[in-house]
């Protein structure tokens, strides 16, 4: 267990509103095909948003909500799939954008995909928990939008552009908050089954011999959707067993929005009820990263998740990565 809370929540949102009939249109699909398959109903699209432009706005939300001030922040970190430029980690700029004291925080990124909140936060607990920092604030912020593939219609209907934050310290003496259990595990079977190759070493934007379909995003969607299901269940067997928690008093579940069908097996397969589960995909799509924080965000905004919740996350990522975490918020 480790005492720490989340003291602040929040998120930014692009003001374009994609919708499937503007999807369906442009990519040539029969009306009503994208709610069908996926459940969703619209997305947004950054216009002249940056990744850190948009991390920092979620996160003076945070800041806002949790009544500190970002010269108390001591720790940033970046928990996201794409980052701003490679070198420096776009935490640096966050903290520009925020317009943080130099030197007052240390900055770094994380990723894992659609896993990287989970990972991110579990991380700023532990330092939080140990003392070597006071106030962490974990962001994700993802622009999905720019790297799609028109040619894999059902990858490319799935995703939006949204940033989320939470701030991280530690909890006052008898408080209730705390992080109870994470767990995560990877399994490289599923590398090839979700990627965007372009951009690094391998395939570096100067060689000659990168293609442009490097560089846009790939998902072998059922392949990756068979598998990550077959070791999710297993898995979270695994996670409450060591919890020690019965899944029915479990106040919120808070899945990765990955899509409708996949949220569905969160009832259909894992042993949990559709009122636990906190839902936005229909309206936000998958978000990678920022899908969790967002959907916790907007949940504990709307009085969803109230203090002394009994709170799990849980999803899979690229690699294919699995992760859960449960807390008190």
């Amino acid at each position: 267990m480790l005492p720490v809370k989340l003291a602040g929540l929040g998120y930014y949102l692009p003001e374009r509103r994609v919708t499937n009939a503007e999807l369906e249109a442009t990519l040539g699909i029969p009306p009503g095909w994208i709610a069908r398959l996926t459940g969703a109903q619209e997305r947004r699209y950054v216009g002249s948003e940056t990744s850190a432009g948009m991390g920092a706005a979620a996160g003076q939300r945070a800041l806002t909500q949790a009544g500190i001030d970002v010269a108390d922040v001591d720790l940033i970190i970046g928990a996201s799939t794409a980052p701003q430029q490679a070198i420096p980690c776009t935490a640096v700029f966050v903290q520009r954008e925020l317009g943080a004291p130099e030197g007052q925080s240390a900055c770094f990124d994380v990723n894992a995909t659609c896993q990287s909140f989970l990972f991110g936060l579990h991380t700023a607990a532990h330092l939080v928990a140990a003392g070597a920092y006071r106030t962490a604030l974990v962001y994700s912020s993802e622009i999905t939008s720019r790297s799609l593939n028109p040619q894999e219609r059902e990858s490319a209907v799935l995703f939006g552009d949204a940033a989320a934050a939470a701030v991280v310290t530690a909890s006052a003496p008898g408080e209730a908050s705390a992080i109870w259990h994470a767990q995560f595990a990877t399994h490289h079977s599923g590398a090839e089954l979700s990627q965007l190759r372009g951009g690094g070493t391998l395939h570096h934007p100067n060689d000659p011999t990168t293609l442009p379909f490097m560089n846009v995003f790939e998902m072998r969607g059922p392949t990756l959707f068979k598998q990550g299901i077959r070791l999710a269940e297993p898995f979270l067997d695994r996670f409450f067993a060591t919890l020690g928690w019965d899944r029915q008093t479990v106040d919120a579940v808070v899945p990765h929005q990955a899509s409708g069908p996949a949220i569905a097996m969160f009832v259909h397969r894992f042993g949990f009820h559709h009122d636990q589960l906190v839902i936005n995909f229909p309206t936000r799509g998958n978000c990678i990263a920022a899908s969790l924080p967002l959907a916790l965000a907007e949940a504990v905004e709307s009085g969803r998740i109230r203090r002394g919740d009994r709170v799990v996350l849980a999803g899979s990522g690229a690699g294919l990565t699995l992760g859960a975490l449960a807390l008190t918020f």
